[in-house]
């Protein structure tokens, strides 16, 4: 099964046989989410952008953070019409082998650079109620930027060996565009894309789960309610970063590791195999949504954002409609 893509791989004759026509109601699920991704995260991520750029009157350390998780969404927004393209045309890539390698490449550096800046924003909330006089809660714009800079050459330096490993498979007539094929002998680089996938969630995954418990007891031993207030709002921030983090990411992780384990070691049982497969394509499907939900995080992580969306006519305007169509 692809990793990126949620396409289930076909290894051996074993597992031909393993998989059937039920393949094609897990495409069709993935295609309706990527089309909401589209539908929901496009215009979201581009309200965001404009505020950022033309409302955002004062800057801080996590605003420059959340603007580069706004530019990472971007990079999932541009590749997954090709991605839904394809899945209408039976997995049939028509774009050549070059931009095969680029839009996996993008979907990976977008899933890499979202969780390492989800995670840079949510310790920086922690960092200023735990530690405020650290030189971390002290960082002035210029780190801000650095640290930002850095984490975009670490996340394409990681994902680069996918550009130089050839990505575009025959089978039949048909070319298919897949970060995870049978190999003999597996590419370097593709090893490197596998380690990556699990080892860049379950590590931000700890520590999410270790900044909101910090920031949680400290709040119970806090009197003071400015105090109190102050908490509360980065607890909440933590928490939709932490919540957002593990809906998205996490399923297609679980599910992508039981199949691999179920393929490698038991590839007789061919219909747990095929659950399995079945069950990670509906998962990977949640990884698309991530940029649709990370309006919510700079919804919750950022009070000036929050007061620029309230106090805009667009924002007022979406909420009047709401209402009336409740009613």
């Amino acid at each position: 099964m692809d990793l990126v893509t949620g396409t289930p791989i076909v290894v051996n004759e074993t597992s031909t046989r393993c998989l059937s026509a039920q393949e094609d109601a897990g495409t069709l699920f993935l295609q309706m989410i990527m089309i909401i991704e589209i539908t929901v995260g496009l215009p979201g991520n581009i309200i965001a952008l404009w505020i950022f750029f033309f409302r955002m009157k004062f800057w801080k350390p996590h605003i420059i953070f959340l603007l580069n998780l706004v530019l990472a969404d971007f990079l999932l927004l541009i590749s997954v019409p090709f991605r839904i393209h394809t899945h209408m045309r039976g997995e049939y890539w028509v774009f050549g082998e070059v931009w095969c390698s680029i839009n996996l490449f993008m979907l990976a550096v977008n899933r890499s650079a979202s969780i390492a800046f989800m995670t840079v924003v949510a310790l920086d909330r922690y960092f200023k109620v735990i530690h405020p006089h650290h030189w971390i809660s002290q960082m002035t714009l210029t780190h801000a930027a650095w640290l930002a800079g850095l984490t975009w050459v670490a996340v394409i330096a990681l994902r680069i060996p996918l550009l130089t490993t050839n990505l575009l498979q025959q089978d039949g007539n048909i070319s298919l565009c897949r970060s995870f094929n049978f190999y003999k002998v597996i590419p370097v680089g593709v090893k490197i894309h596998y380690v990556a996938f699990v080892a860049e969630f379950f590590l931000p995954w700890f520590l999410l789960l270790f900044s909101s418990a910090k920031i949680a007891c400290y709040l119970n031993q806090q009197k003071l309610k400015d105090m109190q207030k102050r908490v509360r709002r980065a607890i909440r921030a933590v928490a939709v970063i932490s919540i957002v983090f593990t809906f998205c990411f996490m399923p297609s992780v679980i599910t992508g590791l039981v199949a691999l384990y179920i393929r490698n070691l038991h590839p007789m049982k061919c219909k747990i195999y095929h659950r399995s497969t079945q069950l990670f394509m509906t998962c990977i499907s949640f990884t698309y949504l991530n940029s649709a939900s990370d309006p919510f995080i700079y919804f919750y992580s950022s009070s000036m954002f929050r007061n620029i969306l309230r106090s805009s006519n667009c924002f007022k305007k979406h909420v009047s409609r709401v209402i009336n169509a409740e009613k």
